[in-house]
């Protein structure tokens, strides 16, 4: 893929280009194909009429001019009529695309949902250059849509240069030239809209920087810090001198841009001027009649407006081609990740008899060097519960990342009943695992699906929700709804319930209690909005449970947490500094050993005495 620092360099290639431009027609046609050829007709036809309206004004002209009154009126009834169909045409075409453009981009966010989160892994929102693209791919993502639109017009501009060069031939060889004449305004456009992107790519870092510090500015959740600390005009100053940075990099490719454009316009007047100069001289040497000159010069405007139409139809091309490269690129993200999944034909055991070995694990993030775990050997026996401590950046949640299948090792290997994980079904695998994480997502639903989602088998049953908040200590956040579990949650909605971060963690670990015989259970910080001792309670309430189901399915359990008081119910307490394990054992046996756990431990036992 390619690094963040190479963005700016970014050329698609001829291949590239015409990969977009297929792109862009299949999802025209795939939202919406009655529409999409009635549009394209539509839009084909009218520049027809157009050009046919200029050669019924030459024929009325001429038959006016010569006292021709049966040819006045007949040129002046086609002429009406073919006005008429004109009109008609562009405003069937206008009402039959504006539905087709919002059924694009309805079909767009669609698929960017589905490409987005179907992809197995996280690499696409946790590398720097993977995440400016997508950035990039969801701002932007509305020009796809414009892309129908463009291409139908396009139709309709080929169909409207081709009548127009033939008349022009037809009346003088020597007029070809016109057309010509814009080809350079043309290319500059498109040269310009490529810098512009360039531009853009380059800021993308910056762009993303400045959303970020809105966002933190206009949002809620950071209000109460943004007043104490009084963070205001630092990060109105912030805001202000990284968006300086981005129309730095914005008017430079502007400025360039805008000279050899405007060079490009000025030679296609001079080519405009001498058409018209031509064909003027020829009528005053009588080598062409009133209607020759009528006709040149209105071919004349329609060359000036059709240069103008192309113009603006390469420069909205071009950004959009380069949006559909990128999503290409998503596609074919997808498409790796799928065929990776499908060499995975392993399948998750009904139950754990041994564990989880883990020999020589390694790992470094896609587009890193730095090791994050490093030669991590770890026995995770069936139907214990395992402990993470270490400090910040020790490696805990890389290592649940990997148990979990986000990613793969750089090296070593996890061992499922002394299966590789590697080679077992993603889905199949995560199938049989849940988890509660710190970062928990929060989905405003129903209540009842808010936590049902945990088990989609399971989505609207009262029972097996109300069990899995019981499970989560969360029975209180439901009933003090007055709407119980068909409470509608989130402010989006006029009648939404808006939670506190407790009970949004509640919620999220209900679900994570929905599926009863995981193989392994993963809780990573998942109690950091509640207090101790409701995470206490919680964890000795899901240690019975979580013996209960480590007798049906040999289930393991991995808990990550900063309270001691929660760790030492653990079977096996791992601790890790540096990317690798550095201790383990029981409770008892870290304490009796005296070493990082133990002084960590009675650093907080005191804290509390």
């Amino acid at each position: 893929m390619i690094p963040l620092q190479a963005l700016a360099k970014e050329r698609l290639g001829w291949r590239g280009w015409l990969r977009a431009a297929q792109a862009t027609v299949t999802i025209t046609l795939r939202a919406d194909r009655g529409r999409a050829v009635a549009s394209g007709v539509l839009f084909g036809v009218a520049p027809l009429m157009g050009v046919l309206v200029a050669l019924w004004l030459k024929q009325l002209v001429n038959a006016a001019a010569e006292g021709h009154a049966h040819a006045v009126l007949r040129s002046a009834a086609v002429l009406g009529v073919t006005a008429a169909v004109l009109a008609f045409a562009i405003w069937s075409g206008v009402n039959v695309l504006i539905p087709l453009l919002e059924r694009v981009s309805a079909y767009v966010d669609r698929r960017l949902i589905e490409l987005t989160a179907a992809t197995s892994g996280l690499e696409h929102y946790e590398r720097a250059d993977h995440a400016d693209r997508l950035e990039i791919l969801r701002q932007q993502r509305g020009l796809l849509a414009s892309a129908s639109a463009i291409f139908v017009q396009g139709m309709g501009a080929i169909v409207q240069a081709v009548g127009t060069v033939a008349l022009l031939v037809h009346e003088d060889p020597q007029l070809l030239f016109l057309p010509l004449f814009g080809i350079p305004t043309v290319l500059a456009t498109a040269w310009s809209v490529q810098r512009t992107q360039q531009a853009a790519d380059a800021a993308a870092e910056d762009t993303r920087a400045a959303r970020h510090l809105f966002d933190v500015a206009t949002t809620a959740a950071p209000a109460k810090e943004m007043r104490i600390f009084g963070l205001q005009p630092k990060l109105v100053n912030r805001h202000r001198t990284t968006w300086r940075r981005v129309e730095r990099v914005q008017d430079a490719a502007s400025l360039g841009s805008t000279a050899v454009v405007s060079l490009s316009w000025l030679f296609f007047a001079l080519g405009y001027g001498l058409a018209i100069f031509l064909m003027i001289r020829r009528a005053v040497h009588g080598r062409a009649t009133i209607g020759d000159v009528v006709l040149v010069i209105a071919l004349a405007a329609s060359i000036n407006q059709l240069v103008s139409q192309t113009v603006g139809m390469v420069a909205a091309l071009a950004q959009c081609l380069r949006i559909a490269h990128r999503f290409v690129w998503l596609s074919d993200l997808h498409s790796a990740s799928e065929r990776a999944d499908r060499a995975r034909d392993g399948v998750a055991p009904e139950r754990l008899s041994q564990g989880i070995l883990i020999e020589g694990l390694c790992f470094a993030y896609p587009g890193t060097t730095e090791e994050i775990l490093a030669g991590v050997d770890l026995v995770l026996p069936a139907g214990s519960t395992v402990a993470l401590v270490g400090e910040n950046g020790a490696g805990k949640t890389t290592l649940i990342k990997l148990l979990t299948g986000m990613y793969q090792p750089s090296g070593g290997r996890i061992l499922v009943d002394g299966v590789d994980l590697t080679s077992i079904d993603r889905g199949k695998w995560r199938s049989r695992v849940t988890a509660g994480f710190q970062d928990f997502a929060k989905f405003e639903f129903v209540a009842r699906q808010a936590v049902g989602v945990g088990a989609l088998p399971h989505l609207d049953d009262d029972g097996a929700v109300r069990a899995a908040l019981q499970r989560a200590h969360g029975s209180d956040v439901i009933d003090a709804m007055e709407n119980g579990l068909d409470t509608q949650l989130g402010k989006a909605f006029s009648d939404g319930a808006e939670l506190s971060g407790g009970q949004w963690q509640k919620l999220a670990l209900g679900r994570a209690m929905m599926r009863e015989d995981p193989l392994l259970l993963v809780l990573d910080e998942p109690t950091a909005s509640l207090d101790a001792e409701t995470e206490h309670a919680l964890f000795e309430r899901y240690a019975s449970a979580a013996a209960t189901a480590a007798d049906r399915s040999g289930s393991i359990t991995v808990l990550v947490s900063h309270r001691f008081s929660t760790v030492r119910m653990a079977d096996l307490i791992v601790v890790l500094a540096g990317g690798r394990v550095i201790e383990a054992g029981s409770h008892e046996e870290l304490m009796e050993a005296g070493g990082t756990y133990a002084e960590l431990y009675e650093l907080q036992a005191r804290a509390y005495r």
